[in-house]
């Protein structure tokens, strides 16, 4: 099934077959494509093929059916577009986030934030934050706001970009860009996931981890499906 990773080809065909992977260490015991990375494969030495901090980014940019973002525990992780639809179907499903931020599930910084991305689409992190006001005061709840917006599947990094001077040239290090979901992979992924129960959507996910990892502890996968 999963075979030993060794450069970012490796990557994207196993992650095609897993589905899903937390983007670290396995740290939570469900499933990472980490523990199959070979000894040719280091972090952060800025090798496009084989440090895998690299490759954040160039699923994003070069392939056309991976999602990364913060998806499980809070942290990153990767969903295929095969298994988009299952994940939500039980994260999201048909609620609508004003609906939700008027029940109170959704924070005020949240809803500022989903706004901002509706209107403009796409926006790096360093300009969701101008455009919204946020300041240095404003750190802890603009960052549990944009991981709740990911973890309940409202917007999901698309890309990267720098910061551009009054006179067009580009500086600094690379924001990551953010889109709203829906428009990351289009109705025909959204269209499915509205026709999936959320039981069995949790099923499917839950059948299948066990099969990559037999081990995973239940609790764990649970909160790894249900976010």
């Amino acid at each position: 099934m999963i075979t030993t990773i060794n450069n970012y080809k490796d990557f994207v065909t196993n992650l095609a077959i897993a589905g899903m992977s937390v983007g670290g260490a396995n740290n939570e015991g469900v499933f990472s494509l980490c523990d199959y990375y070979g000894d040719t494969i280091i972090w952060h030495t800025e090798k496009k093929e084989t440090d895998p901090w690299e490759w954040r980014m160039r699923v994003l940019n070069e392939e056309s059916d991976i999602a990364y973002g913060k998806f499980f525990f809070k942290k990153s992780g990767y969903i295929t577009k095969e298994w988009y639809p299952y994940f939500y179907a039980i994260r999201r499903g048909d609620r609508q986030l004003t609906e939700e931020y008027e029940a109170g599930n959704i924070s005020l910084y949240a809803k500022k934030i989903y706004c901002l991305l509706g209107e403009y689409k796409e926006l790096p992190l360093h300009l969701i934050k101008q455009y919204g006001g946020f300041g240095g005061e404003d750190k802890g709840k603009f960052d549990a706001a944009m991981t709740e917006l990911q973890m309940k599947f409202y917007i999901t990094m698309c890309g990267r970009a720098r910061k551009v001077s009054r006179a067009g040239e580009e500086y600094g290090w690379s924001s990551t860009v953010f889109c709203l979901t829906e428009d990351f992979f289009g109705e025909e992924v959204i269209n499915a996931a509205l026709v999936i129960k959320p039981e069995d959507a949790y099923n499917k996910i839950s059948q299948w981890i066990n099969k990559l990892n037999p081990n995973a502890n239940p609790k764990k996968v649970s909160k790894f499906i249900n976010g």
